[in-house]
């Protein structure tokens, strides 16, 4: 038996069809509506910031009702970067404290997270749980002891003070990451060197290291980002003597010379988006799942 459709009850189910189709693409459309909101927010509260201090960094004249600069310049770059800004000085003790930081604590995690996480130690938890205490405890009355004590003993207001204080909180990644970067490495390939002569100082040299050394060189960005930003401790520990970008911000943004602020904000983000980059890159999954373990 052959059915057939008429002409007409063919054009409605051709019209029910579509008006389904029209249906489906409304609620497709409203489904994307507060999604789009939702992403808009977020980029708003994310660059809105970003541009406005990239405004300040340009802004000559800027006051209120007006909503943009009035006048647009360079005049406060050339007092940032002029011998009396400071800022010169302020970014390469900056940079020359970051990267003691870095290598003090690289020379400490190195060899506490091979321990962690080749021995089996009865407290392993608890040493980790260790290098917290400093992010534990609120950092204002830490500081103030510690410049106390800095100061009967000479290290207050000197680079090495302001190192030490800074490898007390970038031990935090510099150790845990260390530790994740060296639990990823399969110990057979170090007992494989070892069987064919090698002794155990170049199996760790030759085979270990190599190895581990994209999580360490994450970690060695994480502990230069911390120094990098750190201010409380700087601010006890080294100022007036040892001058930092993150103290060049407090005073201009304290004292409302909002275009010194942002201009040195902007030196201190640079960095930050060019490491964390690469951290990016170097920090792989495997590793980051053994992070605490």
């Amino acid at each position: 038996m052959t059915l057939s459709l008429s002409p007409a009850a063919a054009t409605g189910n051709t019209e029910t069809t579509g008006n389904r189709m029209r249906f489906s693409d409304r609620l497709a459309v409203l489904w994307w509506v507060p999604r789009g909101i939702i992403f808009g927010l977020m980029a708003f509260f994310i660059f809105g910031p970003l541009f406005n201090m990239l405004l300040w960094t340009v802004a000559e004249k800027w006051y209120f009702p007006h909503s943009l600069p009035l006048q647009y310049g360079f005049s406060s770059w050339e007092k940032v970067f002029a011998p009396r800004g400071g800022a010169l000085d302020s970014l390469f003790n900056s940079l020359l404290v970051a990267v003691l930081t870095v290598i003090v604590s690289l020379l400490l995690a190195i060899p506490s997270g091979y321990a962690l996480a080749r021995l089996k130690l009865p407290a392993r938890s608890l040493i980790l749980l260790a290098f917290l205490i400093p992010q534990a405890f609120p950092n204002l009355t830490v500081y103030v002891n510690v410049a106390r004590i800095f100061y009967e003993i000479g290290l207050n207001g000197t680079v090495p003070g302001v190192v030490l204080v800074h490898v007390s909180h970038g031990l935090v990644y510099a150790v845990w990451i260390a530790t994740a970067a060296f639990s990823a490495i399969d110990s057979e390939l170090e007992q494989a060197a070892r069987n064919i002569g090698a002794g155990p100082l170049r199996a760790f040299r030759d085979v270990t290291l190599p190895l581990a050394a994209p999580g360490l060189m994450a970690s060695a960005i994480f502990v230069f980002l911390e120094s990098l930003d750190e201010f409380t401790g700087s601010y006890f520990v080294g100022a007036p003597d040892v001058n930092m970008l993150p103290l060049l911000l407090y005073t201009a943004g304290a004292g409302g010379n909002y275009q010194v602020a942002s201009i040195t904000a902007l030196l201190l983000l640079i960095p930050s988006l060019l490491f964390m980059m690469i951290v990016e890159r170097f920090l792989k999954a495997d590793v980051l799942s053994r992070v605490g373990h």
